[in-house]
């Protein structure tokens, strides 16, 4: 135990020389000797089986190869001292290395405010079911308006696309000009498949008469019948996917949320099955707002074949995940806030407690605390005795919704005055009651005793 928390520290040393070494810019060859120093330190300490941590680091060699056409979104650059990084596209490559170099077989991840997947062998399509499940209840809490979720499945693009007389050479690349469908037109896509990609035209024609068809289970049993697609086998498996997905979607109420798209691609190269994207139905722009033009907001898709290029004996794990675009979702909630002149909330705290006079700091920390034990998120400004008007001041700039003031009077008479701060309404409410009325005003469950 002592020689492993010798070594430990002496990792640490190591890694602060390494680190400080790249801060004043030293030689490449100094960081990389010292570099060399710190992997030989590490190997030697090894995994620390008391701890279970899920920490995704990545090598840059291998995000290289697996994105397809969407590689050009992956930023390089260099640190100080040379060292050629890269920022990730995002975590699904991370993931299925973690759970190649962990030889895990079976887990779910949810990644803070991002990422969700299911790694395990499963009966299909119900973990993909629920990864939709989970999409539309994340943008059905979030109030952006209305969303449709297109899906569809590679294996049928794949085998719309051997139908149609595309070389398995150009699958990917005419995949990814088929994805551009929801920002341009048919017309578009052709040229740049005709004139920049080398398709015949009468090939891109027979492709058009499959990828401008969308619709519901309908569209999965009309082309279960299609006679040239029901006979390619990639694309019967793909569609009988999609009409056992179809079944469960419809069990979990989100049928009418779900689109059958075949236009949808997603140029990503690692996915191999069923592929999903959400995206917010154009509504007309209100007063002082431009209109929305910001593209998905949630994707993803089934990715079996991904672990298996980190496994050494290329065992594979079925995995299927989502990923949901923050940015993209700030955007519009911060465009909305703007036209709506409201402010954003900064602080999650319901009241603030407050002084009408000076020399009441003690009765201040006394109701505080009194809320806090109650569950109530309350906080009170650093001050002994603060203004009455910067205090009303700081939860407007905050969005606080209320303000509990504390004065002489309503300490005489066991009262506190209780404040909205939207509508500047104040009431006198007694001290036992107060947790009940901050909680049937902020929608808090009551308690019943």
């Amino acid at each position: 135990m002592a020689e492993r928390a010798a070594l430990e520290e002496l990792v640490k040393l190591q890694g602060e020389r390494v680190r400080g070494l790249k801060q004043q810019k030293a030689s490449a060859e100094l960081i990389e000797e010292e570099v060399a120093k710190l992997l030989k330190l590490k190997a030697q300490l090894g995994p620390d089986e008391s701890k279970q941590k899920f920490v995704l680091k990545t090598p840059k060699e291998t995000l290289t190869g697996k994105y397809g056409e969407d590689s050009k979104l992956i930023y390089d650059l260099k640190d100080q001292g040379g060292e050629l990084l890269s920022l990730r596209y995002d975590l699904t490559v991370p993931f299925a290395r973690y759970l190649a170099m962990n030889k895990l077989t079976n887990i779910k991840r949810y990644h803070i405010a991002k990422d969700f997947d299911i790694a395990g062998n499963f009966d299909p399509m119900i973990p993909d079911a629920e990864c939709l499940k989970i999409m539309c209840e994340i943008l059905s809490s979030l109030q952006i308006g209305d969303f449709l979720v297109k899906v569809n499945d590679r294996r049928i693009l794949d085998g719309m696309f051997a139908i149609c007389g595309v070389s398995d050479s150009k699958f990917r690349t005419i995949c990814s000009s088929v994805d551009k469908l929801d920002k341009v037109s048919w017309e578009e896509v052709k040229n740049e498949m005709v004139g920049e990609k080398g398709l015949a035209p009468e090939v891109a024609d027979r492709i058009g008469d499959y990828v401008q068809q969308h619709g519901g289970v309908s569209l999965v049993e009309q082309l279960l019948q299609d006679p040239k697609l029901s006979q390619n086998k990639q694309a019967l498996e793909g569609l009988g996917d999609l009409k056992l997905l179809f079944e469960y979607l419809t069990l979990f109420g989100i049928d009418d949320k779900i689109s059958f798209d075949l236009s949808l691609a997603r140029g990503l190269d690692y996915y191999t099955g069923v592929i999903y994207e959400a995206v917010l139905l154009q509504t007309p722009a209100q007063a002082g707002e431009e209109p929305l033009g910001v593209g998905s907001v949630a994707a993803g898709g089934r990715y079996d074949g991904l672990v298996g290029m980190f496994d050494p004996k290329g065992r594979k794990v079925p995995c299927v995940g989502l990923s949901i675009g923050v940015e993209r979702i700030f955007s519009i909630v911060e465009q909305r806030l703007e036209a709506l002149e409201e402010k954003v909330r900064t602080t999650e705290t319901q009241v603030l407690v407050a002084s009408a006079q000076k020399k009441l700091l003690e009765e201040r920390l006394k109701l505080v605390s009194e809320l806090w034990d109650a569950g109530i998120k309350a906080e009170l400004l650093y001050k002994k005795n603060p203004k009455l008007l910067n205090q009303l001041q700081y939860c407007e700039e905050a969005g606080i919704p209320l303000v509990a003031i504390i004065g002489e009077q309503e300490l005489k008479d066991g009262v506190i005055k209780l404040r909205s701060v939207t509508s500047r309404e104040e009431v006198d409410v007694r001290r036992e009651d107060l947790v009940e009325e901050i909680k049937r005003r902020t929608g808090q469950p009551l308690c019943i005793c």
